[in-house]
């Protein structure tokens, strides 16, 4: 048959056009707001008495806004982008996708306007009340739908190893969600937990330290398995150590939540399960990191030209580090010391602004441009100023709270010879005072990137044009 006689069937990427270009909307509007909150810590005044202004509420806000906006924005983006491509096939039900994307962008405005009015379940990235949970729920189901739809209509024999990490992730989250949700409506915006004490907390724990392992990890790995190869124009190191990576880690990130809950009322037999399996989640960790930067081998000189290829290996440096670092904190005698600090934080911020941001930059600087028939991005000079303003303003931040939560631990453990404390907590605030300005400073270089990263991303899509990519003939139609 002469493929020139068959239809041009096209992959369908409205969906992945409007997450993708929403994924940077939200993460200016989230880093705006951890740079207001930064800003309030280093100067409590700034809240000016208004209730909605406060600490307490808007950093929900700016915790959501950035995992669940912008992350959650950027991972339905790649997936629904990687699924096509990797399974030859256009996206199953194209409508579903279109009321996963309103759906989401009405979660995300709901949490806008109630987390600052103080409604909220008081649990860590959970924060939402019901009505806006149910609505999580029928939005993930209908992502899910699409997702595994795509999957089971797909072309290709093989599943490609990127869209199994987007799978666990899609499938643990909404398992996540529905336990960890489960409450007693007693208003429209009020509920109690179903379960109580150190049952609710260690149910939070599992969910809240998954929510980093799959939302996290999982799904940007899945990002990482297909942008670095195809950005590096190389194939994957060890497509073995690939699924060796996959299955050690969604086994054992499930185990490790009880590691937050340390010296409490947690049985102490789980809280030391929780540090074993932390511990050996270095091992799978390691080893895709490992398997991501030696994509690069044979092309180690496209870093010196390339500052997209510099966003996702920089990337993989910073996840290396953090998941480093955490199976350390985990450690009971290293926790007693980093717990309740700002080494905390710093940590936190590691893999959020050094993982999950400079991947989620670099693969959409991959991504949009091809998206509207360009082969890069307006300008590859802004691509270049954006990654030096990030990783110097990620750098000022996490140095500034790993010595602030060092200092704050040992100033707190601090006793006399007669028992008494050395310091009182207001002396260890006024210690930590210069290391939150140069935390806010940080904080402003990485928010002042993402503004010239918008900027780019606008001069693109109004300089190209909505293009839809076309999927390649199977092999029987091409002979």
């Amino acid at each position: 048959m002469n493929p020139t006689t068959l239809p041009a069937a096209t992959y369908h990427d409205t969906a992945v056009r409007q997450f993708a270009l929403m994924s940077v909307v939200w993460g200016v509007v989230g880093m705006l707001v951890g740079v207001i909150i930064a800003a309030q810590l280093t100067w409590p005044e700034l809240n000016f008495g208004i209730s909605w202004l406060s600490y307490g509420r808007l950093r929900p806000l700016h915790t959501n806004a950035v995992i669940f906006a912008f992350g959650g924005c950027a991972l339905m983006a790649t997936s629904l982008h990687v699924v096509q491509r990797t399974c030859q096939v256009r996206l199953f039900a194209p409508a579903l996708a279109s009321f996963v994307f309103w759906g989401w962008q009405a979660v995300i405005v709901a949490a806008a306007i109630s987390l600052p009015m103080g409604y909220t379940q008081g649990k860590e990235y959970a924060e939402l009340e019901w009505p806006i949970d149910i609505l999580i729920t029928l939005v993930w189901v209908a992502y899910a739908v699409v997702f595994f739809g795509t999957i089971g209509t797909r072309k290709v024999r093989h599943i490609y190893v990127a869209n199994w990490f987007y799978a666990s992730f899609i499938i643990t989250v909404a398992l996540l969600h529905i336990v960890n949700s489960a409450a007693i409506p007693a208003g429209w915006m009020k509920s109690y937990s179903a379960y109580a004490g150190v049952q609710d907390a260690m149910v939070q724990w599992w969910y809240g330290h998954n929510a980093v392992g799959f939302l996290l990890t999982a799904g940007f790995l899945g990002m990482m398995y297909y942008y670095i190869p195809k950005q590096a124009g190389r194939p994957v190191y060890s497509y073995r150590l690939s699924i060796v990576h996959f299955w050690a880690l969604i086994f054992t990130y499930m185990w490790a939540g009880p590691h937050h809950l340390h010296y409490t009322a947690l049985p102490d037999w789980t809280q030391s399960i929780g540090m074993v399996f932390s511990l050996i989640l270095l091992a799978p960790s390691w080893g895709g990191m490992i398997n991501g930067i030696m994509t690069l081998s044979g092309a180690w000189h496209k870093l010196r030209t390339d500052p997209i290829l510099r966003f996702l290996i920089v990337a993989l440096s910073f996840y290396g580090m953090a998941t480093f670092e955490g199976p350390m904190m985990s450690i009971k005698t290293v926790n007693a010391l980093s717990h309740y600090t700002d080494w905390t934080v710093g940590h936190v911020h590691a893999g959020a602004l050094g993982w999950v941001g400079l991947m989620t930059m670099g693969s959409l600087y991959y991504l949009i441009p091809r998206m509207y028939g360009r082969t890069e991005m307006h300008s590859v000079k802004a691509i270049e100023l954006h990654f030096w303003m990030s990783t110097i303003g990620i750098v000022l931040y996490i140095a500034a709270m790993w010595i602030a939560g060092v200092m704050q631990g040992l100033m707190w453990r601090a006793v006399n010879a007669d028992g008494t404390l050395t310091y009182t907590f207001v002396e260890g605030v006024k210690a930590t005072y210069p290391y939150y300005v140069v935390r806010l400073m940080g904080g402003l270089l990485y928010l002042a990137g993402m503004v010239v990263m918008a900027w780019n991303v606008w001069m693109t899509v109004l300089s190209g044009r909505t293009v839809e990519a076309t999927i390649p003939l199977p092999a029987a139609a091409r002979a």
